[in-house]
């Protein structure tokens, strides 16, 4: 995953408060909260409460935070960093969007891997990142008001194992997950003090729907509440956490849900996808299901997050979406051959907003003729041609790119467009 750097860090000083009392002589103290995080950048929240195995928490506020928020929960792979997340999804943006504020729990330990395997991590209240990350909750929702009905998880690889680890331990806390490469609660269990399960990142543990939800349950012993909904995403050439933990966190979750593990609803999103729902046919289906053919491990990719928000329901409410950005820049280059090009396009958001859908238009020397594409659909296949973003890559974040391209035949002019307009905005090119 590439990262870059998007804003600076802080950290929030307690002193800010021991001044904001001075000033309000008759502030009683029992009234007083923990000062709030600065908006519209990532910061270190300090002292959030009960933290057993060294948590840090990063926290983005957006300028337009709602009056009571939902709370993201986004938790980073093995070798990450709540930075990392932040810089390497959409989160951040899609809260500068709907007004929610997002929790970057990070990993102190040396192997930079979430907790998903020992006793204490597997139980509520019993210990490790679990409890830690629950602190970070119930501070953000005691200093900013948030709405406890609409707190989610969501991760990467270790942080996709958290999530499922979470709505275990938490059913009462969280409304939703959304794991991206994960495996099923308590698949990764140890006793010896290892953090790694080579039987079930290798996908040779199964258990019956019945067995994979009593472990769930046994996390919280008594809890009849109701359970969180659960989207779970995998590729089927995974070598990491191999395939079959895709079809048996299916089993578990469809079980706790209590639904069919016959799908309710079979579709495919995006070429190479199939998303399979179960419980319901809708967008919010107890549980639903993509498998990506022939992706790896490293699944995540930059517009994978909507899906998620549309999942947990955060993208019908909150403030309209931030307005198309004013400036961008496209850079082409063609790589030619007696009657044939390839052409690569990046676009960049050059603008301080988010871009939300895209289109690229541009025109084609003459005699040239788009044979096929990729990263997104172009239409028509010569003159004045308008690329339009795929479901995966709709969203280009402030300073952030695109990279598309196509295939084309050409009568001796090879050359690429030389002018580009996104969304009805003159690009720079280059």
């Amino acid at each position: 995953m590439s990262i870059t750097p998007r804003r600076p860090l802080r950290s929030v000083l307690p002193a800010l408060l021991l001044l904001l009392a001075a000033v309000l002589f008759a502030a009683p103290t029992a009234s007083a909260r923990t000062e709030a995080a600065p908006t519209a950048t990532l910061t270190e929240i300090t002292d959030f409460g009960t933290n057993p195995s060294n948590l840090q928490m990063y926290l983005y506020v957006p300028d337009n935070v709602t009056a009571h928020p939902a709370v993201v929960v986004a938790v980073h792979y093995c070798t990450g960093s709540g930075p990392a997340m932040y810089n390497g999804t959409e989160w951040a943006q899609l809260a500068d969007t709907y007004g929610f504020v997002v929790i970057y729990p990070s990993v102190t330990r040396s192997s930079k891997c979430f907790d998903v395997s020992s006793p204490q991590a597997l139980k509520r209240g019993g210990g490790s990142d679990p409890v830690g990350i629950k602190s970070m909750i119930d501070w953000t929702v005691s200093t900013y008001s948030a709405d406890t009905s609409r707190i989610y998880a969501t991760g990467i690889s270790s942080g996709a194992m958290m999530t499922n680890v979470l709505l275990g331990d938490y059913p009462d806390v969280f409304a939703a997950g959304a794991a991206f490469s994960g495996v099923p609660f308590g698949c990764f269990a140890t006793t010896d003090g290892s953090e790694w399960n080579s039987a079930c990142s290798g996908g040779t543990i199964t258990h019956t729907p019945q067995e994979w939800g009593d472990l769930v349950r046994a996390a919280y012993p008594g809890y009849t509440g109701t359970r969180p909904r659960m989207q779970v995403w995998h590729g089927t050439e995974d070598d990491v956490l191999r395939y079959p933990n895709f079809g048996e966190e299916i089993k578990q979750w469809t079980n706790v849900l209590g639904v069919s593990q016959t799908p309710a609803a079979t579709d495919s999103p995006v070429s190479g996808w199939t998303r399979t729902r179960y419980g319901a046919t809708g967008d919010r289906a107890p549980v639903e299901a993509i498998s990506l053919q022939g992706v790896g491990h490293n699944l995540y990719a930059w517009g994978m997050a909507s899906r998620a928000l549309t999942f947990f329901g955060l993208d019908s409410s909150g403030p309209a979406p931030q307005p198309q950005p004013g400036a961008c820049k496209v850079t082409a280059t063609t790589n030619a051959w007696n009657t044939g090009l390839t052409a690569s396009l990046t676009i960049t958001n050059t603008g301080t907003t988010a871009i939300n859908t895209w289109q690229l238009a541009f025109t084609l020397p003459t005699g040239q003729t788009i044979t096929n594409g990729w990263g997104a659909t172009y239409t028509p296949s010569s003159g004045t041609v308008t690329a339009t973003n795929a479901t995966y890559n709709g969203t280009i974040a402030p300073n952030a790119s695109v990279s598309i391209g196509y295939q084309a035949n050409h009568g001796g002019n090879s050359a690429a467009p030389g002018a580009f307009t996104l969304n009805g905005t003159t690009c720079t090119a280059s």
